[in-house]
């Protein structure tokens, strides 16, 4: 069992690198944010029901079911918009950093999604990220575009987040994943066709394209999901938090090394982003041990 457990960790690792590989393939592929998303988000759910019918996981559900888990894949799709047009507008680094800020959103919106108490030092450290993000404001000004535009990134993969958390205590994730994914790229068909962009040069893509959207969709979509799945299983949710706010620095660090030049930013920049890094960390430790004693104090009520 222990061996399983730091197998899975060692795999969550590598499933997390995988995941800030997913910026920079979005800076490396040309074509536009729709297009890339709709490829992306098309060739996922394909692969995806490959390994259902393999699996033979049961896709059965009701019709509120279907609309609600269309509703958010929707809500993916334009996450995913917005995460890649970010870095159109600005870069890999800028992008990652404002998606860290995730974890504060969803500490925000968590109590309204199921009906608690803001707890008191999630206001203190949205202080911290606010604070994170001025510093990162205040030196990249070129960038104040991409800025916004990845925080609405960030806020769609809260509230994306927060839904399914309802959704996966009733439903197999894998067909969660698929109606989802499935849903989205639909919803950018249709958006597509409106707007008449479905021509000759919109499948007109080049040899490298291809390739960093085949990963793209196959690694960085379909796998990562099913095995973070799989993994998650042995490790606890404390070390699944910490493991996954390595994302941007994986991403980051991946940035710097093949785009280069692009993604060297000032100074002030990398301390926002350290600052809104470590507040997410230390809200999701506090978040472990106060869930750590709650579970303590049933178990001893129950005794």
């Amino acid at each position: 069992m222990q061996n399983d457990s730091l197998k899975s960790y060692l795999h969550f690792h590598f499933i997390v690198f995988i995941w800030g590989f997913t910026a920079v393939l979005g800076a490396l592929i040309s074509i536009d944010t729709v297009a890339l998303v709709w490829y992306r988000m098309l060739i996922a759910s394909l692969f995806i029901y490959i390994y259902i019918r393999y699996k033979k996981i049961p896709l059965g559900a009701s019709k509120s079911t279907r609309l609600k888990l269309a509703g958010a894949g929707i809500i993916i799709a334009l996450h995913w918009l917005t995460f890649f047009g970010a870095i159109k507008l600005a870069n890999v680094s800028i992008t990652l950093a404002m998606l860290s800020t995730g974890a504060f959103f969803t500490s925000i919106l968590e109590p309204i999604f199921y009906k608690r108490k803001v707890i008191w030092y999630e206001i203190v450290f949205g202080l911290f990220v606010i604070a994170g993000l001025y510093l990162i404001f205040e030196v990249e000004t070129r960038y104040t575009e991409g800025i916004i535009v990845a925080l609405i990134s960030a806020l769609l993969s809260a509230i994306f987040t927060l839904i399914n958390g309802k959704f996966v205590q009733q439903h197999h994730p894998v067909m969660i994943s698929f109606y989802e994914l499935l849903t989205g790229a639909l919803f950018i068909t249709v958006f597509l066709a409106v707007t008449a962009r479905f021509d000759a040069q919109f499948f007109n893509l080049n040899q490298s394209d291809w390739i960093y959207i085949l990963i793209l969709a196959t690694i960085c979509t379909a796998y990562a999901f099913i095995a973070a799945i799989k993994v998650m299983k042995y490790l606890s949710p404390y070390t699944v938090m910490l493991t996954t706010n390595m994302e941007p620095v994986y991403g980051i660090i991946l940035a710097y090394v093949i785009l280069g030049d692009t993604e060297e930013m000032n100074t002030g920049f990398y301390y926002g982003a350290v600052l809104i890094l470590l507040t997410v960390i230390g809200n999701g430790i506090l978040k472990s041990q106060r869930k750590w004693r709650t579970a303590r104090q049933l178990k001893k009520q129950v005794k």
